[in-house]
């Protein structure tokens, strides 16, 4: 009894603290790890054991929750880490010689000559999704857009709140192998045997793609309706300020550069979806990880630079910007490990067991899709009050399998709709960044954003959840 007292109280104050600090915006990741830490030292004095495979202990009940730390640094450092270390540092490089400034102009152009305007919401809603494979932050994005697209927007007749609006829900769900939550889920999922050799390629193309891009397709039709409706009903008290957007530099050059510098950031994806294909469709044995994808393509970005700048010794200096990019990916890094520390610590005081009894009560009763919904709308709650899911998200990746192993259903039915649902309210959220960056450079209220971005975005969360539902339980 007193055990269970210890273990309830602990895990509901450690829970509470977590919230409070994700809404505030502080960095959760001391957070993760100071609780953590706490969480375990509770645990180890109740007699439990450190839950972690293979565990080495220090000698010390003192030392071994930092032993907790480094060991989940190492592991992590090994798999998901390097990925995502990778994947900043060819990001950065890409900024570093231009590509991706030629890829969002290239991209971009083709919209001035749609001339229906209702027909561009759709357009330039699916054209920022793709976009945000090259530029994943939506803050980032967001930006980008309102000074390549708003003027052209604009002179084709779309309302401030219908461009605000699509540009605010632009960076969302699309299915992509370099995304960092996608890395870590398919990282933990690999570690239990129903998804052995799991590769995140594997991950996205058969199990998140399937629900992403029909949802993406569905948003876009409900973006083009809702927005004509609401501009029947506020066509009269539109914003009227003259707007003050920064300046992008256009890039100039031959076609044959545009295309190849282009094509340059989203190489590695491209090299991932061929190598998915072949291995679907005959019998190649090559299964291309994204780690050499990426190395594959800085090489040749490397030499296209080289090309370019015919031989200048400063195109082998600037390489520097790719392991300075894997540097500022460290954080990343830092938080999934943090989040294991935190779920080895609820582990410890005996949550974890718990939960997973309780979950098996609702297995066989007709109700698998209980826990996906609760996690759900834990989700809508946190990112509507923080503007932010993606550190929750991946506080909850360790915790995936056994909920879902408990409660008798795939943990892809609870990744898939806890993922996208993250993303998808952010939009929703009146806090979140990229709508407050719209809101100030548009000069309109944030709130009128949310609802423009509102009925979209919670439409696109019950479709995906139906179907992630219908294909995974």
């Amino acid at each position: 009894m007193t055990d269970n007292l210890i273990m309830y109280s602990s895990a509901i104050l450690a829970v509470i603290i977590v919230i409070y600090m994700l809404v505030k915006k502080m960095d959760i990741k001391v957070a993760l790890f100071s609780i953590g830490i706490l969480l375990i030292f509770i645990g180890t004095s109740m007699g439990n054991e450190i839950p972690i495979a293979d565990f080495e202990t220090t000698g010390s009940t003192l030392l071994d929750p930092l032993q907790v730390i480094v060991q989940q640094f190492k592991e992590t450092f090994t798999k998901a880490g390097l990925i995502i270390l990778m994947l900043g540092g060819y990001t950065a490089y890409m900024s570093s010689i231009g590509a991706n400034d030629v890829t969002v102009q290239v991209l971009t152009k083709p919209i001035s000559k749609i001339k229906s305007v209702y027909f561009l919401v759709p357009a330039v809603f699916l054209l920022g999704n793709l976009l945000s494979l090259v530029i994943p932050s939506a803050s980032t994005l967001a930006i980008l857009l309102l000074a390549t697209l708003y003027p052209v927007l604009k002179r084709a007749g779309m309302s401030v709140l219908s461009i605000a609006a699509v540009i605010a829900t632009s960076a969302t769900i699309i299915p992509t192998p370099l995304g960092s939550d996608n890395v870590a889920v398919s990282e933990e999922l690999a570690k239990f045997a129903a998804f052995t050799d799991l590769s995140v390629t594997d991950y996205v193309f058969q199990y998140h793609a399937i629900v992403s891009i029909p949802t993406l397709i569905f948003i876009a039709i409900v973006h083009y309706f809702w927005q004509k409706r609401m501009d029947k009903k506020t066509l009269a008290s539109q914003a009227k300020e003259e707007v003050e957007l920064e300046n992008i530099e256009e890039i100039t050059g031959g076609k044959l550069f545009k295309v190849v510098y282009a094509l340059l950031p989203i190489f590695p994806i491209v090299l991932l979806l061929i190598s998915f294909i072949l291995e679907m469709t005959t019998n190649a044995t090559i299964s291309l990880s994204v780690e050499n994808s990426v190395l594959f393509s800085l090489i040749i970005a490397v030499v296209c630079e080289l090309i370019r700048k015919k031989g200048n010794k400063a195109v082998l200096s600037n390489t520097e910007k790719f392991f300075e990019g894997m540097g500022k990916a460290i954080p990343i890094v830092a938080l999934i490990v943090a989040a294991s520390v935190f779920v080895t610590g609820l582990k410890s005081i005996g949550l974890l067991d718990t939960l997973q009894t309780a979950m098996q009560n609702f297995h066989g009763q007709g109700l698998d899709f209980i826990l996906p919904l609760i996690l759900v709308l834990f989700t809508a709650l946190i990112v509507l009050l923080s503007g932010s899911g993606i550190a929750l998200f991946f506080a909850m990746i360790p915790l995936m399998v056994p909920l879902a192993e408990a409660a008798g259903i795939s943990p892809v039915a609870i990744s898939i709709p806890m993922g996208l649902a993250g993303n998808l309210f952010r939009a929703v959220s009146p806090v979140a960044a990229v709508v407050l960056i719209i809101a100030g450079t548009l000069k309109v209220d944030p709130l009128d954003i949310i609802k423009r971005t509102s009925v979209p975005m919670i439409s696109g969360v019950v479709f995906m959840f139906v179907l992630s539902m219908v294909i995974f339980l």
